[in-house]
């Protein structure tokens, strides 16, 4: 890994308009609200936080699937915004979106060597033997007989597919995949051969990952740094061990305490994050979090928190550093 930045982004912005009768403009949704952050080539960065933060929008975002409202995406020294149809389909080559779901990507009617070929057949101009020698070859690679090629998606397990739609990735050579929950739906056996995939793949295609997930111990396995979301902002991104050790904003550590551990207490007494995110379309003033936060103050309800660094960390919390999750009592430990 390099301290080189591959991807930067800086104050992005998505919003979705709210439409009423006759297309008129009721609102809008702040989906992603000033997002910056640099991703370092070779480098696999997490994006953790609850359904609806933001995760999936951004990884989109990036792709281009997505337009951005404001801000920047810069992929390799060149913006992506704005760009000629030929320069963003160099993009889509350079840049992948593995999809939550595993077979998105493939097409139920055609064979597994059919769609693993049409990539080849969009942005390369090899001959047929050329591109099934490639097809080949990435399956081999990605722990796949060769002969899959010549079965229908439906013929194989979750696993496979999830393996055939890295393959699929894979034949263009990327240098940035995106991976939007990798191992949801898999068995822990299978997801543990799926990481050791990623992990291999990575050191073979020199490839640099954004790793989308809900799993932190699979994010703490496997990624370098973190970024935590919280409707539409990082509230907190530092390296993996540092921020899972010792988290400084409430939301991060209310997340930590939420996994269970051995002889610790349950789930639903150590989670002590209450209530639901505030609207999106409708953000209060000051701290978006403060209507979740046992910490909170005055000055949240007035000033929204600027990032600062603390220790390893860069927080959105006007107390970063200065709170901690509260300690199970006593009576708690003893119902453990």
């Amino acid at each position: 890994m390099t301290d080189a930045p591959i991807l930067t982004v800086t104050d992005l912005t998505v919003r979705f308009p709210i439409r009423g009768p006759f297309a008129r403009k009721l609102g809008e949704i702040r989906a992603l609200d000033g997002v910056s952050f640099d991703l370092a080539e070779g480098e696999i960065l997490g994006l953790v936080g609850e359904s609806g933060c933001g995760k999936s929008t951004l990884g989109k975002t990036l792709m281009g699937i997505q337009a951005p409202s404001s801000g920047s995406i810069t992929f390799a020294g060149k913006e992506i915004a704005g760009r000629t149809p030929r320069e963003a389909r160099e993009l889509r080559r350079r840049l992948q979106y593995a999809y939550q779901d595993p077979g998105a990507s493939l097409d139920p009617r055609w064979k597994i060597g059919k769609s693993l070929e049409e990539p080849l057949i969009i942005h390369t101009d090899l001959p047929r033997r050329e591109r099934l020698k490639k097809v080949a070859e990435i399956l081999t690679s990605v722990g796949l007989p060769a002969g899959h090629a010549d079965l229908f998606p439906h013929e194989i397990s979750g696993g496979q597919q999830r393996r055939v739609g890295l393959a699929r990735i894979l034949m263009l050579n990327p240098e940035v995949v995106i991976l939007d929950e990798p191992t949801a739906g898999l068995d822990v056996s299978v997801q543990a051969t799926v990481l050791r995939l990623f992990r291999d793949l990575r050191d073979t295609f020199d490839l640099t990952y954004i790793f989308i997930s809900h799993d932190l111990s699979v994010v703490r396995l496997m990624c370098h740094r973190v970024a935590v979301m919280y409707l539409g902002r990082i509230v907190e991104m530092g390296p993996v061990a540092d921020l899972m050790d010792d988290p400084k904003h409430p939301y991060t550590q209310s997340l930590l305490a939420a996994i269970p551990k051995v002889n610790g207490p349950r789930v639903t007494e150590n989670f002590w994050l209450k209530g639901e995110p505030a609207d999106a379309s409708n953000l209060p003033r000051g701290c978006r979090f403060q209507g979740r936060c046992p910490h909170v103050q005055p000055v949240c309800r007035q000033d929204d928190p600027a990032d600062r660094i603390v220790g390893a960390q860069s927080v959105a919390c006007h107390f970063a550093g200065e709170v901690f999750p509260p300690v199970p009592t006593a009576k708690e430990s003893e119902r453990a």
